[in-house]
């Protein structure tokens, strides 16, 4: 439930003091709000971070996939023989991967600081900011208030708290998703910590780039927010291609002769050492609502730190909004894309105010297989007692399945064996974010089982016939 909004005089503030309408805290997707729709506001900007655009456009989403791809080419590269072409030894040009990403990449986040500073309606500040009153702002050495405020702020790597993490001498040899993509040379062996999306895809992109890769989990399998039977293929299927150490937390990193020495404890207690050129810490990221001094503001977090939101992204403080990783569970751009949408309108129709649609969020790992998902899982199913029905078809028994050899992935789909209305899905294998397209959309639309599977044309022999005939596998009532 939402917690009342707090009443309060605004600040009187001295002739030096600015006044906006709105200001907009983050340059991600926070951004994206101020469309020509706002031209008549006096907005102000504010992002403190080191590129300008959010998380997605430099150290997320485009970057990561950009690297993601040319390791799929490489890995293909290698499996070529088995369907006879020799494809030659394969050899990966680090400096030409890396150059043609950010060479692409930080002109736009230039251009676009450029555009916005030069924007007529809104002030760019560059500094970091934080609530010194309700409606009142500090950013460097200025105050300002505003009508009302958009909390897009984002989130950053969570560092774990062992000796040795933050040895300054160790610096160039401790990355996180933010710095590793931008190695002056491809490591000769890599330590990941994490089993998540981050430290799956950065361990199929090294992997398949040549370099040794150690991966270390705390946990018994990968991917544990996917369906268990992906999980547990993907753990499998990764653990072919990279040294996979499960059940190991974090203890420690230290110098080891120019490399680096990451200890361990296993759930017994017993201790182990790895030792590589350079190591990724991936174990999930923070909110940055820690960084804004919000209790001066009276806006709540959660016990995650978390700003708290209703369903129409207002915060507990009157005239203030958040969205995307700053205030979601989620952490997807495709979620922050759809709540800026939600907070645009209802910044500009605060009589017809809309809601978020948080029903059926997909998301996708794309790693070496690659991973989607949207809906329950099948344990979900069972906690929360419900009847359901399960259709599981490889990829190796449809037509582009056998063109491919695949031995490997399958789809997987959940149902209500009474309406066939789907409760999830789950593919693993080769193009399974765009495979589970169809499965959203029929989800969010209210199309059943049979519905989909029997009322359009699949493609035959398109790949996307693993998905029809994973609808089919489902035994209905009746």
């Amino acid at each position: 439930m939402r917690a009342p909004a707090r009443s309060f005089h605004r600040p009187c503030h001295n002739r030096h003091m600015r006044h906006f309408d709105l200001c907009v805290i983050g340059s991600g997707t926070g951004n994206t709000i101020l469309t020509e729709q706002f031209r008549d506001w006096k907005v102000a900007l504010v992002d403190g971070q080191k590129w300008f655009g959010g998380t997605c456009l430099n150290v997320g989403c485009i970057p990561t996939k950009m690297f993601a791809h040319p390791a799929d080419l490489a890995e293909d590269a290698r499996h070529a023989a088995a369907l006879g072409v020799d494809a030659g030894p394969v050899r990966v040009r680090w400096n030409d991967v890396r150059d043609r990403v950010f060479g692409r990449i930080d002109p736009i986040a230039v251009d676009g600081e450029a555009y916005r500073r030069n924007s007529s309606n809104v002030a760019l500040f560059r500094e970091m900011a934080r609530f010194v009153a309700p409606k009142m702002l500090r950013v460097g050495e200025e105050q300002f208030t505003a009508d009302q405020f958009v909390l897009a702020a984002g989130s950053r790597p969570r560092i774990p708290d062992v000796p040795g993490m933050d040895d300054p001498e160790l610096a160039d040899r401790i990355h996180t998703s933010d710095t590793i993509m931008r190695l002056p040379a491809l490591p000769k062996s890599l330590i990941i910590v994490g089993g998540g999306l981050v430290a799956a895809e950065f361990a199929h992109i090294f992997a398949a780039f040549g370099t040794q890769v150690t991966l270390l989990h705390r946990g018994s399998r990968l991917l544990r927010f996917a369906d268990e039977a992906i999980s547990e293929r993907f753990t499998d299927l990764i653990s072919r291609r990279v040294v996979l150490r499960l059940g190991q937390h974090l203890a420690s990193v230290a110098d080891a002769a120019g490399r680096i020495e990451v200890g361990t404890t296993d759930d017994d207690g017993i201790e182990y050492f790895f030792e590589a050129d350079q190591l990724l810490v991936a174990t999930g990221r923070i909110p940055n609502g820690d960084t804004l001094s919000l209790d001066a503001a009276g806006v709540a977090t959660d016990e995650a730190g978390r700003v708290v939101v209703d369903e129409y992204q207002r915060t507990t403080a009157d005239g203030i909004w958040a969205l995307g990783d700053v205030s979601s569970p989620w952490q997807l751009k495709h979620v922050s894309n759809h709540e800026a949408r939600v907070v645009r309108h209802n910044l500009l129709h605060p009589d017809d105010l809309v809601v978020s649609d948080h029903r059926f969020i997909p998301q996708a790992v794309f790693s070496g297989p690659q991973v989607a998902c949207v809906g329950l899982t099948e344990a979900e199913c069972r906690e929360r007692g419900l009847r359901y029905a399960v259709g599981v078809r490889d990829y190796g028994g449809v037509a582009y399945g056998w063109a491919m050899e695949d031995t490997d992935h399958f789809a997987k789909v959940i149902a209500d064996p009474a309406t066939g209305a789907l409760l999830g899905a789950h593919i693993i294998g080769p193009d399974a974010p765009n495979l589970i397209q169809p499965l959203v959309q029929a989800m969010s639309f209210g199309q059943d089982a049979r519905t989909i599977a029997r009322g359009q044309y699949w493609i035959h022999p398109a790949l996307a016939e693993v998905v029809e005939n994973a609808l089919l596998a489902v035994e209905l009532d009746g």
